[in-house]
């Protein structure tokens, strides 16, 4: 049997990428799996067996590194946050909880500026704000093919996920890392504001340079509700180093005396921004 992985799925048929780099088209489950073929996710690695006819079957699914329920995904490694300086405007909240949620899945997070010759000023305000959690922080642009070249670095021998609104530039990046996909573009909503969505199921892309990369709807709807308020600060970076200096253990950084973060804050070794969306996942949090 051959080992691969599923890169797209659609009707009850699977497109596996093999360990030698084809593509198998048309893949069918086999048998107990054929039952519980919802619980089947890309990104899945999985076993192939083919039958006398030439049909191929996925006889197995393998153990799971990682799984999202919203995106239905398996085994990313890495989450790039695509962040447009304008159309549409960066929105802090969003950036920060697909960030906190990548942090809970145990997922390596990245800061993808997009459409930076538009506002060369605010791709800087960005980075200086990201990269001192600290995430690495690329500047980008499609227009002008900027920071591409870092961009096929970053995912090289990686399964990454592309996140981010509808309109930030996900596709256009996609197209540049492989331009004959020719992705759909969506374009600005001008009444609403952002983008409309062009990208309608989770596939895996492989890139030429190597490494697998998702454009991923659903990643706008996450949530932390599901999690714990004192789990919240362990999803902040900035919070964690500065935990272990507070008065008192199990400091929520909130109102308590002799909190290091509170601290950090009046000397802005911290972002308040960044604190202030932490207050807001704190809060809608479980008790």
């Amino acid at each position: 049997m051959q080992k691969g992985i599923i890169i797209k799925g659609i009707g009850g048929l699977y497109d596996v990428k093999t360990e030698d780099n084809c593509i198998i088209t048309g893949c069918r489950l086999r048998g107990r799996l054929k039952l519980k073929h919802d619980t089947v996710l890309v990104g899945d690695h999985c076993l192939l067996s083919v039958s006398t006819d030439g049909t191929f079957h996925v006889e197995e699914i393998l153990p799971r590194r990682t799984s999202l329920v919203r995106p239905p995904i398996a085994n990313i490694e890495q989450v790039v946050v695509v962040v447009a300086v304008q159309d549409p405007e960066p929105n802090q909240m969003l950036i920060d909880g697909i960030l906190a949620m990548a942090e809970a899945e145990g997922l390596t997070g990245l800061i993808c500026i997009s459409k930076s010759e538009l506002d060369p000023q605010k791709a800087e305000e960005i980075e200086s704000l990201y990269s001192t959690v600290p995430y690495p922080v690329i500047k980008t642009s499609a227009k002008k093919d900027e920071g591409i070249e870092e961009l096929k670095a970053s995912l090289y021998a990686k399964i990454s996920a592309f996140a981010g609104p509808s309109g930030v530039g996900k596709s256009s990046l996609l197209n540049k890392l492989r331009p004959e996909l020719n992705l759909e573009v969506g374009e600005i909503s001008k009444k609403l504001g952002r983008g409309k969505h062009t990208t309608r199921s989770v596939q895996l892309i492989p890139l030429e340079s190597g490494g697998l990369v998702a454009d991923t709807p659903g990643f706008s709807r996450l949530t932390l509700e599901t999690h714990a308020k004192e789990e919240i600060q362990n999803f902040f970076p900035e919070l964690v180093r500065l935990s272990s200096y507070c008065r008192f253990r199990g400091c929520n950084h909130v109102s308590e005396p002799g909190c290091a973060v509170k601290e950090a804050l009046k000397e802005k070794e911290i972002a308040l921004d960044r604190y202030q969306s932490y207050l807001v996942f704190f809060e809608s949090a479980k008790g």
